[in-house]
């Protein structure tokens, strides 16, 4: 950091402060911290990009999707449905995924638009 990125002199609003520490501390941000992580990988976020293009796939379609063996795909699906992003289903010996709210689907179209990226979901 340069020093014309930096406060000059050391001052703060303390009303401003007090207020927006109280409102933190109402907040669940570790949850959201959780969150971020879980998306922080590439594969992640193309299994979650995935999901919003189709509401419900299989672990082999996401295999195929993604480029990855079964295996793969599974150990990223289980992490995400540890985190709360996607939910599962099993039909008979087949496990379908889907994105557990919209509220993610709504995530990933921002980070996409924040991103510059060409398509939209």
């Amino acid at each position: 950091m340069s020093n014309k990125d930096t406060c000059e002199i050391y001052c703060y609003d303390e009303k401003k402060v007090n207020r927006i520490r109280e409102e933190l501390q109402k907040e669940d941000i570790s949850s959201v911290s959780q969150l971020v992580k879980a998306l922080a990988d590439e594969i992640r976020v193309k299994i979650t990009y995935a999901l919003c293009q189709d509401g419900e796939l299989c672990v082999c379609d996401v295999a195929n999707i993604i480029g990855s063996t079964v295996a793969t795909a599974s150990y990223h699906l289980r992490t995400l449905h540890k985190q709360g992003i996607v939910k599962y289903r099993k039909e008979g010996k087949l496990a379908f995924y889907s994105l557990d709210n919209e509220h993610i689907k709504q995530l990933i179209l921002i980070a996409l638009a924040g991103s510059g990226a060409k398509n939209s979901v």
